[in-house]
């Protein structure tokens, strides 16, 4: 399987209880995310975050984000990155990781065997509370 990859910058996010980014995966192929990172500035709060299953997928994500082959002679990946949606994801019933940052933070979630992402279906980084507006970027790598 090839190995794909995706960055995006969440900027200026200020709201506690909504998705920051969503991994969407196509009707036609399953998704592996073996890492999944989160960087940013939290100089006067302590925020959390959290990475889940959402209830519902979001809604025609306004400007998705192909992620991208490692090797260069792989076939294009199918998986989206979303910041923006007309209906965002709901939130995920419970979080395969939750970390509260106060400060600087660099954060990466391994998922040694992958986290499993199924056909026409999603994860979230959800922001569970903020009390800052900030930006924050996220990387995630995983196949297909």
């Amino acid at each position: 399987m090839a190995v794909y990859s995706l960055s995006q910058q969440a900027a200026a996010i200020g709201a506690s209880g909504t998705a920051l980014w969503e991994l969407r995966t196509a009707s036609t192929d399953r998704a592996a995310i073996y890492e999944l990172g989160l960087s940013g500035s939290f100089p006067t709060t302590s925020d959390v975050f959290g990475i889940g299953r959402p209830a519902a997928i979001g809604i025609t994500p306004t400007t998705p984000v192909t992620w991208l082959a490692e090797d260069s002679g792989a076939s294009v990946g199918t998986v989206q990155g979303a910041l923006a949606w007309a209906t965002g994801p709901t939130v995920p019933a419970n979080f395969f990781r939750r970390i509260r940052v106060f400060g600087t933070m660099i954060v990466q979630f391994a998922f040694p065997r992958g986290l499993a992402v199924n056909v026409s279906s999603s994860v979230v980084v959800w922001t569970i509370t903020l009390g800052t507006t900030t930006t924050v970027d996220l990387y995630a790598a995983g196949d297909e």
